[in-house]
């Protein structure tokens, strides 16, 4: 059973976790375990938890950008009527770059994705990860420098100039936060700083892409939601809502963060709180 307190750090921490480059399902490993919490993470109830967290940070996301969302899927089905995408149809091309992203992650996902997780599910390992989400931020801010184009035109526009097979790239490197204490954003940024995006565009491609991965995983799992006990309804629907309101928050800064500074500061938060984390587990181990 999940207490209320419980409830609304771990769901304040997904929302944060989930869009800051930092990995939240390796700080909802960690976090217990450091806590002393007695919740098992394999039980029905912390999974329908954790599905409704990752649904509301979903719907936040549709909301905070849902103007771009509407003419994304507007862009997709004028390519389709028209059987290709017309030069200069900026949200036509950011549709199928979406696509073209989510497919890797998708299909990876659906494989491999309980493997990694029982594979790498230990705080101890989740720790060591994280440090490795640091390493790999660093890495993408080196390679940015020496890949970043300067492209002229709205943040749409020049997100919609990478290649299909750049945003297939991004989408590859998104599969890293299938292992427990990677970040999905951290990848997605990572990637598109590597595929000419400056931080700002990527921020930008970085949350429209965690959208449908986000809702979709949330969507699969949620009627399992109409057959859950009544006392854990409570719990559940408290965390969504702290959920939701961290993931406002989050998003409200990051878009803002992002176009004037870099992943430096999350890389060396992940370095050292996973090094903290590490030390922490392995004494209480």
């Amino acid at each position: 059973m999940i207490a209320t307190i419980q409830a609304i750090l771990l769901g304040a921490l997904q929302g944060i976790t989930e869009l800051f480059p930092i990995s939240s399902l390796g700080h909802s490993v960690i976090l217990p375990t450091i806590l002393q919490w007695h919740i098992d993470q394999s039980s029905n109830t912390f999974v329908l938890f954790l599905v409704a967290t990752h649904f509301a940070t979903a719907v936040v996301l549709i909301g905070f950008f849902f103007q771009d969302w509407v003419l994304i899927v507007k862009g997709f089905f004028r390519s389709m009527r028209n059987g290709r995408i017309v030069a200069g149809d900026t949200y036509a091309k950011l549709a199928w770059l979406i696509i073209a992203a989510t497919i890797p992650a998708g299909l990876i996902g659906v494989l491999l994705q309980k493997r990694l997780e029982a594979l790498f599910a230990s705080a101890l390992v989740t720790a060591l990860f994280l440090m490795c989400n640091g390493v790999v931020l660093y890495c993408a801010e080196y390679l940015k420098e020496r890949n970043e184009q300067i492209i002229r035109g709205e943040v749409d526009e020049r997100v919609a100039h990478i290649s299909f097979k750049q945003s297939f790239m991004v989408g590859l490197a998104q599969c890293l936060a299938l292992i427990p204490g990677f970040s999905r954003t951290g990848a997605t940024l990572g990637g598109g700083l590597m595929a000419g995006l400056t931080h700002e565009e990527a921020a930008r491609f970085s949350f429209l892409l965690a959208t449908p991965i986000i809702l979709a995983a949330a969507v699969l799992k949620l009627p399992g939601l109409f057959h859950a006990s009544s006392d854990i309804i409570g719990p559940i629907l408290i965390g969504a809502i702290a959920a939701a309101l961290a993931a406002y928050l989050a998003v409200r800064f990051l878009t803002r963060y992002f176009k004037h500074h870099t992943l430096i500061p999350f890389a060396r938060y992940c370095i050292i709180a996973g090094a903290i984390f590490a030390v922490l587990m392995y004494l209480h181990l």
